[in-house]
C-alpha cells in the first residue's frame, strides 16, 4: 500500500520546495508507530539519540534553561498522557525496521522532489511523542521536512524564514553549533500560518523554516521524514563563510535563496574547513 495517493503527490509537487502545504498519507495504525513499538524502539536506541523535554514550555525559550523530566524513556512513553512532557526519537533509521520505512516513505516521494532539488541525502527519520498541551519552542531545522500526523491533533505554526524574523547572525551561529532554538517576539504571531493536523495529515516544512508546535488534547505520535539537498548544503557552508567575513570585520550578503546556487562561497569555506583539519592533523 502506498504511503501517498497521486494527489497529494501532486500538492508537494505544486508547493515543494519552498512553500509549506498540507498532505495527506496512510500510516496511520502502522504497527512500528504505535505507543508500545516505541517503547521497544527507545530501548534498541543510543541515549544521544533520544531528548527529553518538560512539556509546559514557552514558545521562545533559551535551551540552557530547559531541565531534564526524569522519566526514562518507557515511563515517559507508557505515561505520556499524564506526564507532561514531550520527546523526540532521533535518527531512527540507525533500526533497520524503522530505516526500511523510511526509504519506502522518501521513496515515494522521490519522483516529486529530485526533479526539483536533486539528489536526496542524508536520509533520516525523528519520532515525536508528546503530551497534551505539550509546546515545542520557536525553532528551525536544516533539513527538507515532511511531518506525519500518526495519533492526536496538533498545531504546527510555521513562518517566513527572511531576516525579520532569523537574523542572518542567527543563521551563521547556528552553523557553528548554536541551538535550533530561536528568540521569539509576540509580534511575530501574524506573520505565521498555523496548519491543523490530525491523525491522517502531513506538512511540509521548508528547509530551516521557523516554527513552532502546539499539541492538541491528547498525546501525540509524529514521524518525521527529513532528508538534504546539495544546495541546502552549500546555503549552510556559505553561510559559515559568512561568519569568517562578518568576524573579518565585513558586511556579508546573505546566501541566495533557492533554486540560485551559492558554490563560490560553499567550496570557500570547505577548503578552509579542510585546511584547518589538515593543519590539525599535521
Amino acid at each position: 500500500m502506498s504511503v501517498f495517493g497521486k494527489a497529494d503527490l501532486a500538492r508537494l509537487r505544486s508547493f515543494y520546495p519552498g512553500q509549506p502545504g498540507l498532505l495527506n498519507h496512510r500510516l496511520v495504525g502502522h504497527e512500528l508507530l504505535t505507543l508500545e513499538a516505541l517503547v521497544e524502539l527507545g530501548r534498541q536506541m543510543p541515549p544521544a539519540s533520544v531528548e527529553y523535554n518538560a512539556g509546559d514550555l514557552p514558545i521562545g525559550v533559551d535551551p540552557g534553561a530547559i531541565g531534564a523530566t526524569g522519566l526514562s524513556i518507557e515511563e515517559t512513553i507508557r505515561g505520556i498522557e499524564e506526564c507532561g512532557s514531550w520527546m523526540v526519537l532521533k535518527h531512527v533509521e540507525q533500526v533497520p525496521a524503522y530505516a526500511a520505512l523510511l526509504e519506502a516513505v522518501l521513496g515515494e516521494i522521490a519522483p516529486v522532489v529530485e526533479p526539483a532539488t536533486g539528489e536526496m541525502l542524508t536520509h533520516q527519520g525523528f519520532i515525536f511523542v508528546s503530551s497534551p498541551g505539550a509546546v515545542t519552542p520557536f525553532h528551525m531545522d536544516p533539513e527538507h521536512n515532511i511531518l506525519l500526523q500518526i495519533r492526536g491533533r496538533k498545531t504546527m505554526n510555521i513562518f517566513p524564514g527572511d531576516a525579520s524574523v532569523v537574523p542572518d547572525e542567527l543563521h551563521e551561529a547556528y552553523h557553528a553549533g548554536s541551538h535550533r532554538n530561536l528568540p521569539w517576539r509576540d509580534d511575530f504571531a501574524e506573520l505565521g500560518v498555523g496548519f491543523e493536523l490530525a491523525p491522517g495529515d502531513a506538512v511540509h516544512v521548508p528547509v530551516k523554516r521557523p516554527h513552532w508546535v502546539r499539541n492538541g488534547p491528547e498525546p501525540s505520535i509524529s514521524f518525521s521524514i527529513t532528508w538534504r539537498s546539495h544546495w541546502s548544503y552549500q546555503e549552510a557552508d556559505a553561510r559559515g563563510m559568512n561568519r569568517l567575513i562578518r568576524k573579518w570585520g565585513l558586511q556579508p550578503a546573505a546566501p541566495a535563496p533557492f533554486p540560485r546556487a551559492n558554490a563560490g562561497k560553499a567550496y570557500a569555506y570547505r577548503a578552509i574547513r579542510k585546511a584547518r583539519t589538515l593543519g590539525r592533523t599535521a
